[in-house]
């Protein structure tokens, strides 16, 4: 049997619970501290590292008694942040094990906070956390490890999913999952699933074989300049058009990106329309939140409209080539916009639905100018 000394997310009993696979009151946990260290924030992510420090000790909880089977698990969840064991000695004389990060591999940037992390990150852990350890057994640790950044924003997904706001006039009824198989996973997931719903008669369905494609919520913005008429589109390749064998692979569509972790849709168009386009907005209105394809897909458009000067130099080329981007912007007129989609000549569904949006604003947009819009913010 080990002991084991955590001072970071570990010390919030729900997350322990899940990686463990067992409930906390049937664990021997105690508070403890370890002399000559602290536990400092890192810039990478919401999670602590720990280093050694003159004064004081950091504190945490000691885990005693625990089996292979345990460490196990726990040596699996760490290794998804580059963590491994070392042997220490608490303040109390005990010896314990620690999990201490790679050499160089995090950056420390001040003091780490229990209570701020459980208010601001706790949730979204928890919800990644059912998805690493989903895969213990199946998956080496390194592979779940490059998975990680996709996985934290299929979390934050689900948690999105919680407070949706869409639902007026559709029936709330139950649903029964029967078996969930995780067919793929890497940068998008599949799961194979039998599923049973609550017909309108009351009466339950048999059980139906389904599959859905597992993504992150993305936020879209249509660049609108209200003083000269016109919006901006990008032009990029598009895996979907290639897969399908479509005779045009590159498309025009509006700025898009995935919501990045603990931002907001908001927050994640502005930031796009800077990395796609250099583009620094002055308002920003919401269009639509909708689902891509609800019948097989999670993915979740978050859609909005951006105010924005866009004269001819806003033309060119642009991306984050540390991402494999080559974007290219394309200033329309208002009237080449909807005479594009009207003519079917744009196969995107959010330009579309942006397009016939702005087409109904159009005048209150240009009368107003920027002045009674609300703050990019």
């Amino acid at each position: 049997m080990r002991n084991l000394f955590f001072y970071g997310t570990l010390r919030h009993e729900p997350l322990l619970e899940i990686v463990l696979d067992r409930p906390a009151d049937k664990l021997d946990l105690q508070r403890a501290f370890l002399p000559g260290y602290a536990a400092f924030a890192v810039t990478e992510g919401p999670f602590p590292l720990i280093r050694p420090c003159r004064e004081g000790a950091a504190e945490g909880l000691i885990l005693r008694g625990l089996s292979d089977e345990d460490v196990a698990r726990l040596d699996y969840y760490e290794g998804s942040f580059a963590y491994d064991l070392v042997e220490m000695v608490l303040a109390d004389g005990e010896t314990a094990e620690v999990y201490l990060p790679g050499p160089e591999r995090w950056t420390p940037f001040g003091p780490w906070s229990l209570t701020e992390w459980e208010r601001d990150w706790a949730a979204l852990s928890c919800e990644a956390a059912r998805e690493v350890m989903g895969y213990f057994g199946s998956r080496s640790r390194d592979q779940v490890a490059a998975m990680f950044p996709m996985i934290r924003k299929r979390a934050q997904s689900r948690l999105n999913a919680a407070r949706s706001r869409h639902g007026a006039r559709t029936k709330s009824g139950r649903t029964v999952i029967e078996d969930r198989n995780r067919a793929y996973a890497h940068f998008f997931a599949l799961d194979d699933m039998k599923v049973r719903f609550e017909r309108f008669d009351g009466s339950m369905s048999g059980v139906e074989d389904r599959a859905v494609f597992i993504a992150a919520d993305a936020a879209i913005l249509l660049p609108y300049d209200p003083l000269r008429d016109r919006v901006l589109l990008v032009e990029q390749m598009r895996m979907g058009p290639l897969a399908r064998g479509d005779r045009t692979v590159w498309q025009l569509e509006p700025i898009a990106g995935h919501i990045d972790l603990g931002e907001t849709p908001r927050a994640a168009a502005i930031r796009e329309a800077q990395e796609e386009a250099g583009l620094t907005l002055k308002a920003i209105e919401p269009i639509a939140e909708v689902y891509a394809s609800p019948g097989n897909s999670t993915e979740f458009y978050y859609i909005f409209l951006g105010i924005a000067d866009l004269p001819d130099a806003a033309e060119g080329v642009g991306g984050l080539p540390e991402e494999g981007e080559d974007i290219r912007a394309h200033v329309l007129s208002f009237d080449d916009l909807m005479d594009l989609v009207e003519g079917f000549g744009a196969a995107n569904a959010p330009l579309g639905l942006a397009a016939f949006w702005l087409a109904r604003h159009r005048d209150r947009l240009r009368l107003a100018g920027t002045a009674d819009t609300p703050e990019a913010t």
